[in-house]
């Protein structure tokens, strides 16, 4: 069953800790980073090694110099899977172009945990047509992982204005999609164990067509129906 810990920006003692669980106490553990959402990932190669020092080897998976079977072998001996962010429309257009995104999701749904943030998050929605970067890749390919029912827009904003601005422009996504939308602030995360869904920090909020956007409380329950308001 899925296990995911999905954050809207970087944040490195939360992202270390929700790494933690998996790597703790596993002596050969490894990390597949995909860092497939920028144009230079060679600059954040140490700092990311520097990153999970005392916690797991890294190895990096580069969608343009490695063969399918390389990647996929990445992925098969790996503890965790870390993807973090950038260009959304960039990351998955790498995902698709290079043949890997139907590995990946089918080790993800068996049970690979990810950790991901802001880009990273986007991707495991059903679709990455909620992401406000700029398609410069033009990429044709915009189906996500469809790990959760939701789409997800992080970087949301707390203040009144921000979320009005966001809200308008968020709404012409209902004009062809009716699956809800998870807006998560800067400080929030959301967990995904199974079927279970729980905003794990705050504030969020979810957004369904033709209705008010709902707040949700941390340690809430994410309602996979749109019929359901809590769980």
């Amino acid at each position: 069953m899925p296990t995911l810990s999905l954050f809207s920006k970087f944040d490195e003692e939360d992202i270390k800790e929700a790494c933690r669980l998996h790597l703790k106490g596993k002596s050969d553990a490894t990390v597949a980073y995909l860092p497939l959402a920028v144009l230079y990932a060679e600059r954040w190669q140490e700092s990311t090694k520097e990153f999970f020092k005392g916690l797991a080897k890294v190895e990096t998976i580069n969608a343009e110099l490695m063969t399918l079977p390389e990647m996929e072998a990445i992925l098969r001996r790996s503890t965790l899977v870390c993807i973090p962010g950038g260009n959304t429309f960039l990351l998955n257009h790498r995902l698709h172009i290079s043949g890997l995104m139907p590995y990946l999701k089918k080790k993800v749904q068996a049970g690979l945990p990810v950790v991901a943030f802001s880009a990273g998050t986007i991707l495991c929605g059903p679709n990455i047509l909620t992401s406000r970067d700029l398609n410069t890749v033009a990429t044709p390919h915009f189906d996500g992982l469809d790990i959760l029912p939701f789409n997800f827009k992080p970087h949301y904003p707390e203040d009144a204005r921000g979320q009005s601005e966001m809200d308008d422009w968020l709404a012409d996504y209902f004009f062809f999609h009716d699956n809800p939308i998870v807006l998560l602030s800067d400080r929030a995360s959301v967990r995904m164990d199974g079927k279970k869904i729980t905003l794990t920090r705050g504030p969020a909020w979810i957004l369904r067509p033709n209705e008010e956007k709902q707040e949700l409380e941390e340690g809430q329950l994410i309602p996979w129906h749109p019929s359901l308001k809590t769980m």
